[in-house]
């Protein structure tokens, strides 16, 4: 993922992958950009939105009305006219073809390492746990990050 949108929802609900998991990776770039990579065959395709706003070509008065109510500014006629072509706008772009809202690329693989497991330490200073290595050392002791304070050379 090249960014922290809602479409990463989409994509954790619709592809299984978490971060937890380790298989989905946020590289948090402010683009709509998704890289979805088949480790078994080193196979990956890079799907890029589409710069022309779909929604505007949809319903152009939904578009509007989307800028008064994320602004606070539309009245209640407004805001359930707004969620009536929301609905409808919706429902048009999940009936489009998939070339209509994304650039696609075949794209050479950067296949990044499973996820590791790490150990957990307990913090010498408030008694949490933390991963080992996310844990600063102080005094010869565990320390989390929020406890350890500034951790570098000061300037």
């Amino acid at each position: 993922m090249e960014n922290d949108a809602c479409g990463v929802d989409a994509i954790q609900a619709v592809a299984g992958c978490s971060v937890g998991k380790g298989n989905l990776i946020l590289h948090d770039l402010g683009k709509h950009a998704y890289t979805f990579i088949d480790r078994k065959y080193n196979r990956a395709i890079r799907l890029v939105q589409r710069p022309e706003p779909v929604v505007q070509q949809i319903d152009p008065v939904a578009s509007v009305l989307r800028e008064k109510v994320m602004g606070g500014t539309a009245t209640p006629a407004e805001q359930q006219e707004f969620n009536e072509r929301q609905t409808r706008v919706i429902d048009n772009i999940l009936k489009l073809p998939v070339e209509e809202l994304f650039i696609i690329k075949e794209v050479k693989p950067e296949i990044p390492v499973r996820a590791k497991i790490f150990a957990s330490v307990k913090c010498s200073s408030c008694g949490e746990m933390v991963a080992e290595h996310r844990a600063r050392v102080r005094d010869g002791k565990f320390i989390c990050i929020p406890c350890s304070g500034e951790y570098g050379r000061g300037w």
